[in-house]
């Protein structure tokens, strides 16, 4: 039995990791590291299979949006940052032989034009969209077909 595709919406911080950096790394893929939200990182662990869908999204910077579309290129893994004291995500509680921070690769398809905030909360279809919610920072957040279909046909249609 086949899982049917799912589709996620992951935030990014330009200033870490860009569309654009992931697009220029070895086979447009990078490590999805620093997760430190256990529901996010449930969804890597539990939800999140090879092939699923990403809206790549650019947070905590002048413009956030959507900024391209990836896929899930790998399952959930032992995120090697936790274990690094040099890293900004360190955590001292955490055993290799038993880690508490996973991630995922992600793999950069394109990048597209910026999808921002304003023109996402134009478009009813997107109204339940997580990312939207006031006081929501989950750095991943599920993304339904309906919702992904939408933001295909923003793409598709001339610029706001």
């Amino acid at each position: 039995m086949t899982t049917p595709r799912q589709y996620w919406l992951m935030k990014s911080e330009p200033d870490e990791c860009s569309i654009d950096d992931a697009l220029a790394a070895p086979g447009q893929t990078v490590p999805w590291t620093g997760v430190r939200n256990h529901q996010a990182r449930n969804f890597m662990r539990d939800a999140m299979r090879v092939g699923d869908g990403v809206l790549f999204y650019h947070s905590s910077c002048a413009e956030p949006g959507i900024a391209g579309i990836a896929r899930v290129a790998s399952a959930a893994h032992a995120d090697p940052t936790q274990f690094d004291p040099g890293s900004a995500y360190f955590d001292p509680t955490a055993r290799p032989d038993s880690p508490r921070w996973l991630l995922v690769d992600v793999q950069a398809l394109r990048k597209t034009r910026l999808l921002g905030l304003a023109e996402l909360r134009g478009v009813p279809a997107l109204a339940d969209m997580l990312v939207l919610r006031r006081g929501n920072r989950l750095s991943i957040t599920p993304v339904t077909p309906g919702q992904w279909q939408a933001i295909e046909r923003l793409l598709a249609a001339a610029p706001a």
